[in-house]
């Protein structure tokens, strides 16, 4: 069993701390930066690779990272996860998401159930609906195909689906794997449900309801907000909704859906994109092949993720290196940049995926840590973000790590040449320019126009955002916080922060209020 000790014990902690520090402009000058350039590159799969030569770093540091991925037992604990051990301690879960994409260990039989066979299982089900929604064989009360297909759920359950259909959306029409519209309700603000309904044709609408327990509070408000429009629009709602919940939910078996998928309590709701919780809303809108495209690609990335090399293992060296950035250089944000507009919301999804599981104060067994944990996460695509706040990234008092994503085709392919270069070779030139300004920055006499430099970056390489690209992104992502939530003996897969929010939501509704929150309530003239 693998041992968990605190990050600030660690004999390769205290030597990677007194490790002299690197400076970012000197070593990208030069025939020395051509050379990083070239040699600080980590192949991923599905034709990615992680390039992290414009990060502070040497390779005595590197070297120094490897050592603390050693001495943490980075691989140890990932082996026991995905071969079953209870990693969520705080509530004494296993945390199986990788099994829905592929077995990399053991089998794992949980109460004489096989995981990996369950979760195959969901996706076949899901796949043979897909398919008869898709060829007519299930149809509306009119017996008419469906054309819209909306999920109902909010977190976890919908910022990864959303963000990966947007990413897809383009790539699936032109490729002729569209086959219905994808809309998404999440927000209990009645002006979420009402936007999107007035905006489609209920009566040629599928609707996916995802709830785990069956009982969030958000999505079964916009469940009757749903089924109240279908009633007033003289439809019959079960037949037009489905449900993803668990086996033991009240959605489970219930009349009032034409189907049921399901996933686990082993399966948290921000990794859940690759089980039902994507799988029912992705295969409708596109098709049950394009879905599992993505689940090869999210397989082959955490394939690399079991490497024990850290430099064959771009999750981990992304992890350490970010550790590295937090808790020896004091960095306290990262900014995720994607050069790609088809990932517009994937820093969305991002933000949750990491925020969530590693903003925590307390390590595995409940003691306050010592040493920061989780950075704040953010970002927008560029060019977007270019003429908002990297202002503040460039010339601001803090220093904020960058991580970039970029492509060296466009997903339609699609163009125009204006003044010698394509859409797609500008945007690239812009993400090639903004590493080696954020990098080495620019002197001049006038301190306005004075750039520091020394801002440290990644770039994520791909030819095209394909199925496989956009799994092996995630699972990438989602690797990359399980490691960093290793290395600070943090609990990633718990969210008791959202509870206490809840709980006083329903003392406020219930008018069990006093003080302030009755104050703050009549405001609102509950």
């Amino acid at each position: 069993m693998a041992d968990w000790k605190n990050l600030d014990t660690l004999d390769s902690f205290a030597e990677l701390s007194a490790k002299k520090k690197v400076i970012l402009k000197d070593v990208m000058s030069g025939d020395g930066g051509a050379s990083r350039v070239k040699s600080y590159t980590v192949p991923m799969a599905s034709g990615l690779s992680y390039n992290y030569a414009a990060k502070a770093v040497d390779d005595e540091i590197i070297e120094a990272l490897a050592k603390l991925a050693k001495e943490a037992q980075l691989t140890e604990k990932f082996a026991e996860l995905y071969n079953g051990e209870v990693i969520n301690t705080g509530e004494k879960r296993l945390v199986l998401h990788h099994l829905t994409r592929s077995q990399l260990g053991n089998d794992v039989v949980k109460d004489g159930v096989n995981k990996r066979e369950f979760y195959v299982e969901q996706q076949k089900k899901i796949e043979s609906f897909a398919n008869d929604v898709h060829a007519g064989k299930i149809v509306n009360g009119a017996g008419e195909k469906f054309t819209t297909v909306v999920q109902i759920g909010i977190g976890g359950s919908d910022l990864g689906p959303r963000a990966i259909y947007i990413a897809l959306e383009n790539w699936a029409r032109q490729t002729g794997n569209f086959n219905m519209e994808a809309r998404f309700i999440s927000n209990v603000d009645p002006d979420d449900a009402a936007g999107v309904l007035q905006g489609i044709d209920v009566a040629h609408s599928l609707f996916v309801l995802v709830s785990k327990s069956g009982t969030t509070l958000e999505t079964l408000t916009n469940e009757s907000f749903v089924k109240d429009a279908l009633k007033k629009a003289g439809l019959d709602a079960s037949k037009h909704m489905v449900a993803v919940t668990s086996e033991t939910s009240p959605l489970a078996g219930n009349s009032d859906y034409l189907a049921a998928f399901f996933m686990d309590d082993f399966i948290g709701g921000r990794f859940s994109s690759t089980s039902a919780v994507g799988g029912a809303v992705l295969s409708l809108a596109f098709t049950p092949e394009v879905f599992a495209r993505f689940l090869n690609g999210a397989a082959a990335e955490d394939k690399l993720a079991a490497n024990e090399d850290v430099k064959e293992n771009p999750a981990m060296l992304d992890a350490l290196i970010g550790v590295y950035e937090r808790n020896v250089l004091g960095f306290p944000s990262t900014a995720l940049l994607p050069y790609s507009q088809a990932l517009s919301r994937f820093p969305a999804h991002l933000q949750q995926a990491d925020m969530e599981s590693n903003g925590k104060s307390v390590n595995r067994f409940g003691e306050f840590v010592s040493y920061p944990t989780g950075p704040v996460l953010f970002g927008e695509p560029g060019t977007n973000g270019q003429h908002s706040f990297y202002q503040l990234l460039h010339q601001g008092t803090d220093i904020i790590p960058l991580q970039f994503i970029g492509f060296k085709e466009s997903q339609l392919g699609v163009d125009v040449d204006i003044q010698g270069s394509t859409s797609q070779q500008k945007l690239c030139a812009n993400v090639v320019a903004q590493i080696i300004a954020f990098a080495s920055g620019k002197d001049d006499e006038n301190n306005n126009k004075k750039f520091s430099g020394n801002r440290p970056s990644s770039i994520i390489v791909g030819k095209r955002l394909t199925p496989e690209a956009m799994g092996a992104l995630l699972s990438h992502f989602e690797n990359k916080i399980m490691f960093q939530g290793f290395l600070w003996n943090v609990n990633s897969f718990d969210q008791e922060g959202v509870q206490l929010g809840k709980v006083l939501a329903k003392k406020v509704l219930a008018h069990e209020t006093e003080g302030a929150l009755k104050e703050l309530s009549d405001l609102f003239e509950i």
